[in-house]
This record gives structure tokens, sequence and C-alpha cells, in this order.
């Protein structure tokens, strides 16, 4: 499958090699990114990523009825994924450029958190059986919100390890539905 070997493989080792040779805890991707020679490997990292969402949570956005919140959220925090890595990250001579690189990179991450909770909410109300089936999910989803808000705190700044942890385990999560997308259908 497709997007087993994306989630599993690319993604991971993209991000890690992309983010090699840093410091995780005093950089960010989007510092990393802004280097010389760095910013097509940030570009297609910032899409692969985004369309990899985008793609497998449309699947399990449609099986929630009335789902124009969550279909909302997703393709909002799409276009600001692209425009944050379309836009460079470069404070010292483009500071509102940067600015907004930073509002549109967080709040892109943040839409995602809320789009998957609500997901995760979503579908876990609409039958017991999904409920029981989701609950390891909805724990999945508690634990990397904790971790990351621990890495936040640790380093004072949204660092390359808190990026990197969002991106590898949001990223398990959202396929280990996918792949389990027939059976939470079933439970619906």
């Amino acid at each position: 499958m497709l997007s087993a070997f994306i989630a599993y493989g690319v993604i991971p080792l993209y991000t890690i090699i992309f983010a090699g040779g840093s410091d995780w805890f005093t950089s960010n991707l989007s510092v990393i990114g802004s280097l010389p020679g760095r910013r097509a490997g940030f570009f297609f990292l910032g899409v692969l990523i985004g369309l990899y969402y985008l793609l497998v949570l449309r699947k399990l956005i449609s099986c929630i009825p009335r789902h124009a919140a969550e279909t909302c959220l997703l393709y909002t925090a799409f276009a600001l994924l692209v425009f944050a890595v379309s836009t460079p990250y470069l404070p010292d001579s483009v500071p509102l450029q940067a600015f907004l690189h930073v509002v549109s990179a967080f709040s892109a991450s943040v839409l995602l958190t809320l789009c998957l909770c609500l997901i995760l909410l979503r579908l876990s109300s609409l039958s017991q059986a999904a409920s029981s089936l989701l609950r390891p999910y909805r724990r999945s989803m508690a634990v990397i919100i904790t971790v990351c808000a621990f890495l936040l705190v640790l380093a004072g700044i949204i660092s390359s390890a808190l990026e990197i942890y969002f991106i590898l385990t949001t990223t398990i999560l959202i396929q280990r539905m996918y792949a389990n997308s027939e059976e939470i259908a079933g439970a619906l």
C-alpha cells in the first residue's frame, strides 16, 4: 500500500534527513529550511506531509455525516501549510514574511490537531462499537498533545524535536486509522 510506504518510510526518513546536522532543541524546521540550498527541500517536505494528511484524512472524514467542520479545518490547515513552506522565514531581511510564515505554520499545526481530535470525537460518538474501537486512537492523540506541550516547555520554542515528533506520531496515527478505516466504517 502506497500510503503505508509514505507514512512509515518516506515521511520519517525524509524528515529526519532534512533535520540532520542541526540541534533539534535550539532550532526548527523553518530555520533549517531558510538555510542556503534548503528551501526546495523544505517546500517538498511541507507539501509531501500536507498532501499525505489531506488525502488520507479525507477518507476518514467521509465516514462522518455532516462533516463540513472537519473538511473546513483540513483544507484550511493544508492551505496554511503550503503558504508557510512557500513563504521564506528570513526575519532579518523580510520580517513581515517571516511573521506570516510563523503564524501560518503554527496555525496549520493547531488546525490539523483540532481536525484530528474532532474526527476522533465525531466518529466515536456515532456508536458504542466505534467508541471502543477508537479509544486507543483517542488516547494516542492525548499523548501526542501532552508530549508536544512538554517539548515546547522543555525547549522554550517550537523546536525541530517538537515538529519531528508531531509529524511522525500524527502520520503513524493517521495511517493506522486509515488502514483500519473499513473496520471503523463497519462499527458505525
